[in-house]
């Protein structure tokens, strides 16, 4: 896919008003950001707009907002504060996204200089429109495009939306004969896990993992015909078992996708590989009793993570792998009792050589972190809905509306 990158532009950018949409969608709790590794994503773009004398102004939603109530621990200042001190030096914060202080900020910006607008979510309830922003309000969309010159989408994390902040602004941009970009942190998710799914080198190793099977359907299906190995763990692996017949007790399945499951298994003959022991506990608690058990669980206790001897299998299928890309925690990752499989995966992943290995978001990305392995992970993706419709093969919004070079 040959989109326009940000660094097709370096001639262009000096004196230039980019307006560059980020994902600065991080944790927030009375004032304090809890994990910036967003912010950290976005700085290689940002920094090249501003070193090559462009001015940054930038745009990014922050949490779910419903009301009036959400303003003030949804607020970006945070965000720019914490962005200032990456950057090491000043950020302008505006809290509004629109109207004169916005205008007046953006035609006083010098070349170098990075503004930061409030939560593009809030026009979702400060208007008699409805909401605008997550509705791509053409109007709002054209809007935000006439405040720059060039649109550069770095949010992977919402390109599987289409919203006024990355379609609208792209396509108002294009409409105008301006540049719509992707930056670095986009690139590298269109190349990584575009390639994953278009063009892997073999053995190709999906694992999937999570509550549902209906979470992971099209990716499955998608990444059937391409994968050498579907590795699968978590609740859901609970609805396959069931689907071939095996006791599962208390386990969380899901009764209505049995005969879908069923269809995966045949369709993919042996690439699916399930547990074939689990560590089993008599409730939803870290505390409960628990223990190993094989691939049939007592009528009286839940699976809540792949057993040993499954850990061993996946890894053995594991170190010849060439690409891995793993989607989903293979237990309930977050009580201890029950979090060794997906640590083990992770561990897995950290010690092959000569591998692409991609993850893909969620409690994927928390185990990474966990063990300290992201550097020797090839790529661990910004966005675990994007991602997922990625894998799935699925046109993403906020990256179809880029223009192509």
């Amino acid at each position: 896919m040959a989109k326009l990158i940000v660094s097709d532009l370096k001639n262009e950018l000096k004196g230039k008003k980019v307006l560059v949409r980020v994902d600065f969608n991080v944790p927030i709790k009375d004032g304090v950001i809890g994990d910036d590794n967003r912010i950290v994503a976005a700085l290689p773009t940002i920094k090249y707009i501003i070193d090559n004398g462009g001015k940054a102004i930038l745009l990014s939603h922050l949490g779910r907002v419903k009301s009036d109530a959400d303003k003030k621990e949804l607020s970006l200042k945070p965000v720019a504060e914490r962005l200032s001190e990456l950057l090491k030096k000043p950020v302008t914060f505006v809290p509004e996204n629109e109207g004169k202080e916005v205008e007046e900020t953006i035609d006083n910006m010098k070349d170098g200089d990075v503004v930061v607008l409030e939560n593009t979510r809030f026009q979702d309830i400060d208007n008699d429109f409805g909401k605008r922003e997550s509705k791509n309000d053409p109007k709002l969309g054209e809007y935000w495009a006439s405040l720059g010159d060039i649109f550069v989408n770095d949010a992977f994390g919402t390109a599987h939306r289409s919203h006024a902040s990355n379609v609208g602004i792209a396509e108002a941009m294009k409409k105008a004969g301006k540049p719509a970009a992707a930056g670095y942190l986009l690139e590298k998710e269109i190349q990584f896990l575009g390639d994953a799914v278009e063009n892997p080198v073999h053995p190709f190793v999906t694992i999937l993992g999570g509550a549902k099977v209906s979470d992971k359907i099209g990716v499955i299906e998608n990444l059937i015909p391409k994968s050498d190995h579907i590795l699968i763990g978590g609740g859901m692996a609970y609805t396959f078992l069931a689907a071939q017949g095996h006791k599962i007790g208390k386990s969380l399945f899901e009764e209505d996708k049995l005969d879908l499951a069923k269809e995966l298994l045949e369709k993919a003959g042996d690439k699916i590989v399930l547990p074939v022991d689990n560590v089993a506990a008599t409730e939803f608690s870290n505390d409960a009793p628990h223990e190993v058990v094989g691939d049939d669980i007592p009528d009286n206790m839940m699976g809540l993570d792949i057993g040993p001897k499954t850990v061993a299998k996946f890894k053995d299928i594991l170190k010849d792998a060439k690409t891995v890309v793993w989607n989903g925690p293979m237990g309930a990752f977050e009580m201890p009792n029950y979090a060794e499989g997906t640590l083990e995966v992770g561990r897995a992943l950290a010690e092959l050589k000569d591998a692409v290995t991609i993850i893909g978001g969620g409690d994927s990305t928390a185990a990474a972190k966990q063990l300290g392995i992201a550097p020797k992970i090839s790529h661990i993706s910004t966005g675990g809905g994007a991602s997922l419709n990625y894998l799935e093969g699925k046109e993403l919004p906020g990256i179809a509306c880029v223009s192509d070079k």
